[in-house]
């Protein structure tokens, strides 16, 4: 996706919104946009991201 474009720029702004997230969240976010088809494989990416991230600090 291009984070450019300003219908995806809108969709990131509802998923921040929506999801409260925080800063270290939205920076992950903006830097998996680029390697993500649509918003639901953005969706998978940051659930697999927050799931690895999460186990690596155990």
């Amino acid at each position: 996706m291009n984070i450019n474009d300003k219908t995806v720029l809108a969709m990131l702004n509802k998923l921040i919104a929506i999801n409260r997230l925080n800063k270290t969240q939205i920076l992950q976010m903006v830097n998996l946009v680029s390697i993500s088809n649509d918003f639901n494989d953005l969706k998978d990416n940051m659930k697999w991201e927050s799931y690895k991230s999460f186990h690596q600090n155990i």
